[in-house]
């Protein structure tokens, strides 16, 4: 499946965001948990540079709770400030403040010592599409102060936002980069709803994700769809497995692949099917690759999370 994904209102946005850079002191930089290194655009480094940076791993409730003790450590390792959240409910933004204020810390104490007025910490949220900045952004303000949407691409254009009373935010809308430079990349991106179903096969796709699921997390898939000796089997055998333990069938009694792909994709976005990171940190060949995670804790989890799961 080749997927690309480009409008061309993003590569002004691309432009936008490199011309505004200088009106921000801090940059928040928003992540999907679930695909910590897809959902990173890689020009963002570059457009970014040495300006301070906050990290917001958002919608960590979807995530698996093990693999992202392992990413917290990713990160603490290379001294890169990190918040877990969930925009939704607003856990783990109670800290974004105070680590506003932590990274301007030396900018604040020069200013005091040339006798300056305290002023409002200036930041700019940078993601990929459909990766809550929006939802963040009102949740942080406490109203609704930016468009909300379950599609990529609902933001189009900047604004200033008085986020808290010590700090401004400059929304600005989410972009992706020109090409994927591979398929694993995209397709986690397509997984997580960053790029539009409409210009997908979502039925390749949902056969895709049922494969990986099944790889990875066969407890929380098979138990979801009540899927039994399943193991082994194509994306598509899955799929219609699936399909006809929920009753997806056309007239004539021909398996609804399109209903059923859809069900999977819309479940495993919603976190339905449990609680999912589709990506581990990858380490250095010179770090104690001794990760934090707690593995045996993160299977248990899985596993009761399945049990609920069924019972329901």
């Amino acid at each position: 499946m080749n997927i690309q994904w480009f409008p061309g209102h993003m590569a002004k946005t691309r432009r936008l965001l490199a011309e505004n850079l200088k009106l921000v002191d801090v940059v928040i930089e928003l992540l999907d948990a679930r695909i910590p290194a897809s959902s990173k655009n890689p020009e963002i480094d570059r457009i970014v540079g040495n300006k301070p940076r906050l990290i917001v791993l958002n919608k960590s409730d979807l995530a698996d709770s093990g693999i992202s003790k392992q990413w917290a450590d990713w990160y603490k390792r290379r001294g890169i400030p990190v918040i877990f959240a969930d925009s939704v409910r607003g856990t783990g933004l109670n800290t974004l403040i105070n680590q506003l204020k932590y990274l301007m810390r030396e900018r604040f104490e020069r200013d005091r010592q040339k006798g300056r007025r305290f002023r409002t910490i200036k930041t700019m949220v940078v993601g990929i599409p459909n990766v809550g900045k929006s939802t963040f952004i009102n949740k942080i303000a406490g109203r609704a102060v930016a468009a909300t949407g379950d599609r990529p691409g609902v933001t189009r254009g900047k604004q200033w936002i008085r986020l808290h009373p010590e700090v401004d935010l400059l929304d600005t809308p989410g972009i992706l980069w020109p090409k994927f430079e591979d398929r694993e990349t995209a397709l986690n991106l397509a997984f997580t709803g960053a790029i539009r179903d409409e210009i997908l096969d979502v039925v390749e796709l949902a056969a895709a994700l049922a494969e990986r699921l099944s790889a990875e997390y066969p407890e929380l898939f098979f138990g979801r769809y009540r899927l039994q000796d399943a193991e082994g089997m194509s994306g598509p055998e899955l799929l219609e497995a699936a399909a006809r333990k929920r009753g997806c069938f056309l007239p004539g009694g021909v398996i609804d692949m399109k209903r059923i792909a859809d069900i999977i994709l819309d479940e495993f976005r919603g976190g339905k099917i449990g609680a999912i990171t589709l990506e581990k940190p990858v380490w250095d060949e010179t770090e104690d690759k001794n990760e934090t995670g707690d593995k045996d804790g993160a299977v248990s989890e899985r596993q009761d999370t399945a049990e609920r799961q069924n019972d329901a």
